[in-house]
């Protein structure tokens, strides 16, 4: 087989839009750069005005697809989104602030253990079953939680490394009530709408009693693009995996976020983590892996 006739199938499904579950190789990426663009606005502003920004980006982006597809945002479940809206906004809140104190794997990964969260509460709430691979994956998972984050709470960044594990903590409980607004009949594109939306005019009350808004400017307002670029093209990806791929291998590929935030922080800024914190980010996307195949 020739080298051309290798490669073409692969390229006839990149045309059209065909990837399935590699789509989450693309959210992966841009999730990551994300990351990036919030660590390098930190420098400017804080979390709360980055958060503000990247969801009102993606506010008008959706909402713009919305218009123009003529769909109609109303909805009966108001209680829920609100739930759901601000759960998240907490949850995105203390990311951006692990993220900008923390190396960039570092804060990526305890936002990750997510699904472990996820995975805990379903046995709690809704009394599920614990099998022995949600068991294997609770105990490997927090087994790597307190290698990741022995090496943090030793120095000065140990507020900041909590911050970073309640966001996982509050992430899983997001996205248990994503699940619940599913079962209701909403779709995600109006989840994800209403999610933004709450959380732009959230975080806007919350800047206008508290510290206010810092002034932009040519050399300050790039690091704010690139958050809400990067976050809604990550989030489009994602969705698109869903839809396509197989479930199992999306949830799986999630976590190269994890591996290409490690070497962002290499690449820029030279992070170096100590070996136990490596093992425990290691331990960690196995233990989510597991989560996936409950």
């Amino acid at each position: 087989m020739s080298r051309v006739a290798y490669w073409t199938p692969g390229w006839q499904r990149l045309r059209s839009g065909r990837l399935g579950a590699g789509w989450m190789v693309v959210a992966a990426l841009f999730f990551a750069l994300m990351g990036v663009f919030v660590k390098v606005g930190g420098r400017s502003f804080g979390a709360l005005e980055l958060l503000f920004y990247r969801t009102l980006f993606g506010a008008l982006m959706l909402g713009g697809v919305m218009v123009a597809r003529r769909r109609n945002p109303m909805t009966p479940n108001w209680r829920g989104h609100l739930q759901r809206s601000l759960i998240g906004y907490v949850s995105m809140g203390l990311l951006f602030y692990a993220l900008t104190h923390l190396p960039l794997a570092t804060a990526i990964t305890l936002n990750y253990t997510s699904s472990l969260f996820f995975t805990l509460i379903c046995l709690v709430r809704l009394k599920e079953p614990l099998t022995r691979t949600a068991a294997l994956a609770l105990t490997v998972g927090f087994g790597g939680i307190l290698l990741l984050l022995r090496p943090t709470f030793a120095s000065d960044m140990w507020f900041a490394a909590a911050m970073g594990l309640a966001s996982g903590a509050s992430a899983g409980f997001a996205v248990f009530q994503v699940r619940e607004l599913g079962r209701m009949g909403e779709a995600p594109w109006r989840v994800v709408f209403w999610f933004f939306a709450i959380s732009s005019v959230f975080g806007a009350v919350l800047l206008l009693l508290g510290p206010g808004f810092t002034p932009l400017s040519a050399e300050t307002v790039w690091p704010l693009l690139g958050v809400g670029l990067t976050g809604m093209c990550g989030q489009l990806a994602m969705t698109r995996a869903y839809k396509d791929g197989s479930k199992f291998l999306v949830a799986s590929f999630a976590y190269l976020t994890v591996a290409f935030s490690a070497l962002l922080g290499v690449l820029l800024w030279g992070d170096v983590l100590p070996a136990e914190a490596l093992a425990g980010i290691l331990l960690i996307v196995f233990s989510g892996v597991l989560a996936a195949r409950r």
